[in-house]
C-alpha cells in the first residue's frame, strides 16, 4: 500500500531536483528517505523561492512517485554528499497553497505551518489527490497536461 509524503524545501532547490529526477530532504539526511518506498507519492511545498527568503511564495512545486531503488548519496561538493531518492516527477505547474487552505487535512489546524518545521511529513491520500489535481489542471482549458507515457490524467490515488 502506497503512502504519501510532503517534503519542504525552497522552490529553487526543488526545481533542481525535479530537473534531474531526484529528491533530497532535510539537508540530505538519510532517515526520512528510508521511510519512503517505491511507488509512494511525494509532493514538495516551498514556503519561499530561495532558501531563507521571506517572500510569501507558499506553493506546491513538484509532485511524483518514488522510483524503484534505495536512497543513495549524490555529490554536491567535497564536504557535502546528500542522500537522495529517484523520483518520477509528473509534469505539473507550481500551485499556490492559498486556494486549497480550506480543503486540506494538512491545513485544518490554524497553526498548520508549524508541522512543516520537520521538513517531511506524511499526507493523507485525499490531500495528495487534491494537491495533484490543483497542480495538473492547466490554465483555462481545465485539461491536465500529458505525462511522458502519453496518459492525459496522472493517477494521484
Amino acid at each position: 500500500m502506497s503512502r504519501f509524503w510532503l517534503a519542504v524545501a525552497c522552490a529553487e532547490h526543488v526545481r533542481c531536483g525535479r530537473s534531474e529526477g531526484f529528491m533530497q530532504v532535510n539537508h540530505g539526511k538519510l532517515g526520512p528517505l528510508k521511510r519512503m518506498k517505491p511507488g509512494d507519492g511525494i509532493v514538495y511545498y516551498s514556503p519561499s523561492e530561495k532558501m531563507g527568503a521571506k517572500d510569501g511564495f507558499q506553493s506546491f512545486t513538484a509532485i511524483g512517485r518514488i522510483r524503484e531503488g534505495e536512497p543513495y548519496q549524490g555529490f554536491m561538493s567535497e564536504g557535502f554528499q546528500p542522500f537522495r531518492r529517484d523520483v518520477e516527477w509528473v509534469p505539473a505547474h507550481e500551485s499556490s497553497i492559498r486556494p486549497l487552505l480550506t480543503q486540506l487535512d494538512l491545513t485544518a489546524d490554524k497553526n498548520w505551518g508549524y508541522s512543516l518545521r520537520f521538513g517531511v511529513l506524511e499526507l493523507s491520500a485525499g490531500d495528495f489527490a487534491t494537491i495533484g489535481e490543483a497542480m495538473t489542471v492547466s490554465g483555462l482549458s481545465g485539461a491536465p497536461p500529458e505525462d511522458r507515457s502519453g496518459n492525459s490524467s496522472p493517477d494521484f490515488s
